[in-house]
């Protein structure tokens, strides 16, 4: 599909009505709390433009808080930890959003965005993003088309019963996601259903709304049978061609984009360390390269634009890459393939989350380094 620059350029642009307020209207932070039963409060109204949220966890269960769209993510903060609070700066138009609240199960809040009265100055030049935002789309297609045919290659194992195949088919479908995980997860629908997690409902892995990569995951590895996974496998199909068909049509948001290079590294660093994304099958290091590629293929892109504007930031994040990506090759075979997640001792772990940590920290400022925060 021909990619042009008048579509990019509108996605750059909020909608009228609209504001970006100036650097030195700071907002007055708006508070919410999530707790077992939901958001408090349930319905926020804030101005159109940006806006900081102060989400408090007074949960039991780490959690992440949305705001939503439709079934689109405008913005989120994952990995808010029991009885701590983070931040997150979003600027919004005007119009009715939802919020999530914890657990699946829990009603979700909703804000309302009023538009404000006038213009203010402080947007990006459009122009800039254009290119970088063009070619990563291409690098996007080509990994959700590359993407769509291991998992169908994957889902059709799983149904013959051929479990040796299918185990080895789940890491390559895997891979490709991984990599275009921003993207992919801007559709909150098809996030919850293909890549959710047993710990985000409250029965767990007994619960009926686990379904998707990880329901699999656990009858392959952890039960050693596809008894009653051709259900899970149609579904995931399902949902890996509605991606693609929405994937095809999408502008891709600047902001979640240049975000996407930190998002990637940072959830690595917060949860992915500890061992809870593939825990059946301890595929983690799999997932932690192809979360490394993706994020590194964004800052590439953007390297021309930030160099522009900070060399030595440049200098040191592409230092930190090579480092991660040194520790990653230390568990790789020949073949490609990495060592099982729980081969690795506590040490060998904590020497991943150092350098993990010091370039998602680094990457968190890429934003504001292109004036999109």
């Amino acid at each position: 599909m021909p990619i042009t620059a008048r579509p990019l350029l509108a996605a750059l642009l909020l909608p009228a009505g609209a504001v970006l307020p100036a650097a030195a209207q700071a907002p007055e932070p708006v508070a919410v709390t999530v707790t077992d039963k939901g958001c408090e409060p349930a319905a926020l109204t804030v101005p159109a433009g940006r806006s900081v949220f102060r989400i408090s966890n007074k949960s039991r269960r780490v959690l992440e808080w949305e705001i939503l769209e439709g079934t689109m993510i405008v913005e989120e903060r994952e990995n808010i930890i029991p009885g701590f609070v983070q931040s997150l700066s979003a600027t919004l138009a005007p119009g009715s959003y939802q919020m999530t609240c914890g657990l699946l199960s829990n009603p979700k809040g909703t804000l309302t965005v009023t538009a404000a009265a006038t213009q203010a100055a402080g947007a990006p030049d459009p122009m800039a993003l254009v290119g970088p935002l063009a070619a990563y789309k291409l690098y996007v297609m080509s990994e959700v088309d590359a993407f769509l045919g291991r998992t169908r290659a994957f889902t059709e194992a799983v149904k013959a019963g051929q479990i040796p195949q299918a185990k080895a088919l789940y890491t390559e479908a895997r891979r490709h996601y991984e990599r275009i995980e921003p993207v992919a997860s801007l559709f909150n629908d098809l996030d919850k259903s293909m890549d959710v997690r047993a710990d985000d409902f409250e029965l767990k892995e007994a619960d009926p709304g686990f379904i998707g990569f990880h329901r699999i995951e656990k009858g392959l590895w952890a039960d050693n049978s596809t008894a009653g996974l051709d259900p899970h496998a149609d579904r995931l199909l399902a949902d890996a061609t509605e991606l693609k068909r929405r994937i095809v049509d999408l502008t891709v948001p600047p902001a979640k984009m240049v975000g996407g290079a930190a998002a990637l590294i940072e959830e690595v660093a917060a949860t992915k360390i500890s061992g809870e994304e593939d825990r059946y099958s301890r595929t983690d290091l799999s997932d932690f390269h192809a979360n490394v590629e993706g994020s590194r293929k964004i800052f590439d892109l953007l390297r021309p634009l930030v160099s522009a504007r900070d060399p030595d930031f440049v200098a040191r994040t592409e230092k930190n890459f090579s480092r991660v990506e040194a520790l990653l090759a230390k568990y790789r075979a020949e073949d490609g393939s990495f060592a099982p997640y729980d081969r690795l001792s506590e040490r060998d772990r904590n020497a991943l989350k150092g350098p993990i940590t010091v370039l998602a920290e680094d990457l968190s400022t890429l934003r504001g380094k292109l004036g999109l925060d």
